[in-house]
């Protein structure tokens, strides 16, 4: 974390939410999330949509209307999350002392804490609405650390970016490629840790396992709510590369 006495300067120093650190902690939340979904809230995988769109268009070709439909909740939750990331980002700001990369990790840990307190009896549907809310719009406003495109709730990106760095290196011997090869294999390890820990809390405390992922989730709100208040508070309106 930047020193509280150190001067920014906003064309070479990146901000807090832009630190590979924050999104190695946003990609344990998000492996954390997706395995307790599918472990405990009907075996789906609630941090990106393609499975949704998969087995809606395997529905209708079975000709299970009702169950068709149902997928069309979860998509919509997705899709609203996404849209939300983009029009309140600039109002949070203006009304606050915060950035809404900060306020959106504060609105996540809320959501979850609720989550945890649901009865494992409720229905799999609010966790899954819920869940895919949340992971589109932390997967549309953490976009970019550093340098290099990212994804944290879900390791398709990085596995692709691996695979072309690998390429490149293959290609030209470059020691940037080795430097962003680890970086994606790294986030893909916090992701799959992320899971592993779910799964081994999630038969110990069933539906209160959620909250694990208030862990890394509390780490980085901590972090960037510090880093609003002290070390960034005249940079609020700076926008985070990738955006």
């Amino acid at each position: 974390m930047t020193g509280s006495n150190e001067v920014l300067d906003p064309q070479q120093v990146y901000l807090q939410c832009e630190r590979r650190h924050i999104y190695a902690l946003l990609m344990c939340a998000g492996g954390y999330m997706g395995a307790f979904t599918y472990l405990l809230r009907g075996g789906v995988f609630c941090n990106a949509q393609t499975a949704n769109f998969v087995l809606m268009s395997i529905a209708l070709g079975q000709g299970l209307w009702k169950k068709a439909l149902y997928y069309l909740l979860p998509i919509s939750a997705y899709f609203a999350g996404t849209m939300i990331s983009e029009l309140l980002p600039e109002g949070i700001k203006k009304k606050g002392h915060i950035r809404w990369d900060t306020f959106l990790v504060g609105l996540e840990i809320v959501i979850l804490f609720l989550l945890g307190l649901l009865p494992d009896s409720a229905p799999f549907q609010i966790t899954h609405i819920a869940v895919n809310f949340i992971a589109s719009m932390q997967y549309n406003t953490f976009r970019q650390a550093r340098d290099i495109p990212m994804a944290t709730t879900f390791c398709t990106n990085h596995l692709r970016q691996t695979g072309i760095y690998l390429g490149k290196w293959i290609q030209t011997k470059n020691a940037d490629s080795w430097k962003r090869i680890a970086t994606h294999l790294f986030m893909i390890a916090c992701f799959a840790v992320g899971g592993l820990v779910c799964a081994v809390l999630c038969p110990l405390f069933g539906g209160k396992a959620l909250w694990g992922a208030l862990i890394p989730l509390a780490v980085v709100f901590v972090d960037l709510l510090y880093a609003d208040l002290k070390t960034e508070k005249d940079y609020l309106d700076r926008i985070p590369r990738g955006h």
